[in-house]
């Protein structure tokens, strides 16, 4: 078993401008914010390569579906390595109806083209993980783990078709800048980067259409600090259309990330029941 350990620290580049009057300082600001809002499209689809500049992140998701009159929320944290693709979260599946949680936790470990899951139940021995190859699952895993991965969310913008800038706010503290638009999953994995590709591609053929309403939110370095896709795909049983949003916030960048992958004789081999 192989160990991968990314250690980032994060960098400020600071920038100082003399103004001789009050008018030049204003007129400099109102300048770089109108640059932003001027090609938001273009904005967007960098956003990826700046998640790869930060190197490290903390992650919370979200994910809500909603079929017919039900709806259910599966929630997430954990931490991700841009640069290396690797990411580990602790997924909590949703409550049933009265209340207590369905299942225990579920520890999942994100790589490039695999997910790696844990207290999977279904008849896996608890000691063991489930692997998944991402690009045979017909969501390209977007949806299955019941989190979003977060390159994967981020890459998503590379098919920015539209979008709209709709001024500054507040996420978790920080200032960032609000962007709204719709994103085409094929063009996405056209430009995404290898590992990311085929789970994208994978997804444009499988779900109900290619384009991906989203709402982003960026810092002034350009990285996301939160993003909300909402996708739509049919239930292959039932044949139901199934709405989700599937929400990610990114944090404490540069945070130090150690994400071990299992060894071969850890993955159970055997059939997955139905859950």
């Amino acid at each position: 078993m192989a160990e991968r350990q990314r250690r980032v620290g994060g960098a400020v580049v600071a920038g100082f401008v003399v103004c001789l009057g009050a008018s030049g300082c204003s007129g400099s600001g109102a300048a770089a914010e109108d640059a932003r809002a001027a090609d938001p499209v273009h904005t967007l689809q960098r956003a990826a390569g700046t998640l790869l500049d930060a190197g490290s992140s903390k992650a919370r998701t979200s994910m809500e579906m909603a079929t017919g009159g039900t709806r259910v929320t599966i929630r997430g944290e954990g931490v991700y390595d841009y640069t290396e693709q690797l990411g580990r979260l602790q997924v909590q599946p949703p409550t049933d109806p009265a209340g207590a949680a369905e299942h225990r936790p579920i520890t999942e470990l994100l790589a490039p083209g695999a997910l790696f899951m844990k207290n999977r139940g279904a008849g896996v021995p608890a000691d063991k993980w489930v692997r998944v190859d991402t690009a045979t699952l017909s969501d390209g895993n977007l949806v299955t783990g019941g989190a979003t991965d977060p390159l994967t969310s981020a890459e998503l913008l590379r098919g920015t078709r539209t979008a709209t800038y709709l001024g500054r706010t507040e996420v978790a503290g920080a200032k960032v800048r609000h962007y709204r638009g719709t994103a085409d999953l094929a063009l996405a994995a056209k430009g995404a980067a290898k590992g990311t590709r085929e789970a994208l591609a994978a997804a444009a053929k499988g779900f109900a259409t290619t384009r991906v309403p989203f709402d982003v939110y960026l810092d002034d370095q350009g990285r996301i600090r939160k993003i909300r896709h909402r996708f739509s795909f049919v239930n292959g049983r039932e044949q139901a259309t199934v709405a989700v949003a599937s929400t990610t916030l990114l944090y404490d960048f540069g945070t130090p990330v150690d994400v071990r992958l299992p060894a071969s004789k850890d993955i159970y081999e055997g059939k997955i029941a139905e859950r």
